[in-house]
């Protein structure tokens, strides 16, 4: 029998409760050691391709919702000086959606919170197809904050790097870019929303960034069958 692996005990925790938590502590002992793994492989992948374009986007900034300003920027742009990473999330919010997607939103919603501390370290942009002031009006009404919201309406990043197919299918695509001195390089895209899932399997390409799927992992409940967030509840 496998010696216990620590000391520390709850109230009232039965002797089959503490085997069976143990072998779900040397599997989730696995699965960080995994993750590890995966994320030095991620570190180590060799630079992408350098961006074809120096796109440039319809920024929010800070003009209010009742004028008609918008600024561009260009994606070089968007790396602030010492920073050379860039992370963006494509928002599946097209102009011919009624409403933007309920996923993504609980994404960002949660991203927005985080965004004060992934200042330090990295440059994050969120882009979507619709146009910039429809775009500021929901985030206003959402109560974001923080988020780089962009508009990609009149360039072709969206479907040059997937979060949009070509017949204007909206995609919740992560890319990682790095700023180097030869031009801005693509290192990564959450491509596992490509690979067809295994049997009982949703994609979950963008679930190391969602909160929501990771506390709920760790309940009896867990998921659900069906479950998906909405964007309102009722209170």
């Amino acid at each position: 029998m496998n010696e216990p692996l620590h000391a520390v005990r709850f109230p009232g925790e039965t002797s089959a409760y503490r085997i069976a938590r143990d072998r779900l502590l040397r599997a989730e002992m696995a699965l960080r050691r995994h993750v590890e793994d995966t994320a030095a492989l991620r570190r180590a992948l060799p630079l992408g391709g350098v961006a074809p374009v120096d796109y440039t986007f319809t920024d929010e900034g800070d003009t209010p919702l009742e004028t008609d300003i918008e600024r561009p920027i260009r994606l070089s742009a968007l790396f602030a000086d010492g920073k050379d990473t860039l992370a963006i999330y494509s928002y599946m919010y097209g102009p011919a959606m009624a409403q933007p997607c309920p996923s993504c939103t609980s994404i960002l919603d949660a991203l927005d919170g985080q965004m004060l501390h992934l200042r330090q370290r990295v440059n994050v942009a969120v882009v979507a197809r619709s146009p910039i002031r429809r775009i500021r009006q929901f985030a206003r009404e959402r109560g974001w904050r923080y988020l780089h919201l962009l508009s990609c309406a009149h360039n072709t990043y969206n479907t040059d790097y997937h979060g949009e197919s070509a017949d204007g299918r909206q995609m919740p695509a992560l890319n990682i870019f790095v700023r180097r001195q030869d031009g801005i390089h693509h290192t990564w895209c959450s491509e596992l929303m490509f690979v067809p899932p295994e049997a009982g399997q949703d994609p979950r390409h963008i679930d190391p960034i969602w909160p929501l799927w990771n506390m709920l992992d760790c309940t009896p409940d867990g998921r659900g069958v069906d479950w998906r967030p909405s964007l309102r509840y009722d209170r």
